[in-house]
């Protein structure tokens, strides 16, 4: 039976591999297992970690969700790979700042 979306949100990575984890693993469809298997593997975080840092990126450094989302499911480890993340937006991102999001993603890492 096909399933229909009923509406659109960002999630993170962790937060996927919490959803399918609550679903269990012996009801999962093939490709609910495959993301799980994805979401195991590329989890860099804890669920409500993920959600925290998401919340804490938007608010402290005016960054989109999207933006956000992006940065905790990967947890750059250097300026240079944080700012692959910012370079849409063609916003100039002062290096203290960078260094502000670092040290908080760096607190955060498992």
């Amino acid at each position: 039976m096909p399933r229909k979306s009923l509406k659109g949100q960002l999630i993170t990575i962790p937060k996927v591999k919490e959803i399918l984890e609550s679903l269990g693993k012996d009801k999962l469809d093939q490709f609910q297992r495959r993301s799980f298997d994805y979401a195991s593997k590329f989890s860099k975080v804890d669920p409500n970690i993920a959600e925290k840092l998401v919340n804490e990126i938007t608010k402290d450094f005016q960054l989109e969700e999207e933006e956000a989302v992006q940065i905790v499911n990967c947890m750059p480890e250097s300026i240079e790979e944080l700012r692959v993340f910012l370079i849409r937006g063609r916003r100039i991102f002062e290096t203290s700042n960078l260094e502000r999001l670092l040290s908080l993603l760096d607190k955060n890492r498992k």
